[in-house]
């Protein structure tokens, strides 16, 4: 009589269960896909109809992407010569020349600066500040943890009036500071929750014996708890990161030249012609850093997510 395992599943459950994966799988990729897919079609392929899912590449979109261009007459084209090179072709397909380089460089810049900064800031501050609760006995612990679990309880751009206001007020307005220091703000209460769970799952022992062999309170918190808090801290950075990157209300309203982020600047790329492939170019390039970005701490954030789950 063969035993039965009421724990393993069985090959029609791993077949059943595979399937959806490998279908949901399918379903969240498809939209990603598209979209780097349109930033290789020209601009009719695009909005064609039905949609080309067949279509001859090209790089008009990213050629868009970063440059502004300016019609011309075909006699004042006459006048200017042959292209000179590649992009400067696919250009004058339209009786256009390029004038310039376009500002995403610069907003993607700006998205780099202000989301690593303030996820950067975020997790500093939210490691001391989550270490701080876990291990010591702070007055009224409780409700100033649940103050800082308030703050996320109401949508952001409930508070963008006043936070205009008071920027405006500081000289914070269209600043890398002042949008580090207001996602900082927002993502903190998301890092200290987060991060007091990880380390409250660190042993007191360990520090304890570190004590002992004579190590002062913060090199037993830099050698012992940073080091096995690794997973949570890495964990906490994606999601800090990935809402600093992907924020728009508060962009769109505090920043409009000097520390504009991409998320409001992508929109500005349709224009009167509606300019899908650039558009889908530049949603390319910026998924790029938050997908490296996530790739590098993979490992970590799988097992962070389940640190804890089992108890010995």
């Amino acid at each position: 009589m063969s035993s039965v395992s009421i724990t393993e599943p069985s090959r029609r459950q791993k077949w059943i269960a595979g399937t959806l994966v490998i279908l949901y799988a399918l379903i969240t990729i498809a939209p990603l896909a598209w979209i780097v897919a349109t930033g290789f079609k020209s601009p009719a392929d695009a909005i064609a109809y039905p949609p080309k899912v067949t279509f001859q590449p090209t790089l008009e979109g990213y050629v868009n992407l970063f440059t502004t261009r300016t019609r011309m007459t075909p006699e004042a084209l006459e006048t200017i010569g042959p292209p000179d090179t590649w992009y400067d072709t696919i250009v004058r397909q339209y009786d256009m020349v390029i004038s310039g380089p376009s500002r995403y460089g610069e907003r993607f810049v700006n998205s780099v600066i202000i989301g690593f900064g303030s996820t950067f800031l975020s997790i500093f501050l939210g490691t001391l500040a989550a270490y701080a609760f876990s291990r010591f006995k702070v007055p009224i612990k409780d409700d100033l943890l649940f103050f800082i679990l308030s703050t996320r309880m109401m949508p952001p751009i409930a508070v963008a009036i006043p936070i205009f206001l008071m920027f405006r007020t500081l000289g914070l307005s269209d600043t890398h500071l002042g949008m580090i220091l207001l996602y900082t703000a927002v993502n903190l209460s998301l890092a200290v929750w987060l991060l007091k769970g990880f380390i409250d799952e660190i042993p007191r022992e360990y520090e304890e014996a570190a004590l002992i062999d004579g190590y002062t309170r913060f090199q037993a918190f830099w050698k012992v708890v940073l080091p096995q808090a690794a997973t949570g801290i890495a964990s906490t950075a994606i999601f800090c990161l990935i809402f600093s990157w992907n924020e728009y209300a508060f962009a769109v309203l505090l920043t409009s030249g000097e520390a504009q982020t991409a998320p409001p600047f992508i929109p500005t790329i349709i224009g009167i012609g509606k300019d899908w492939p650039a558009v889908a170019a530049g949603t390319t390039l910026f998924l790029i850093p938050v997908m490296v970005f996530t790739i590098v701490l993979r490992k970590h954030l799988l097992r962070g997510i389940t640190f804890g789950a089992v108890r010995k």
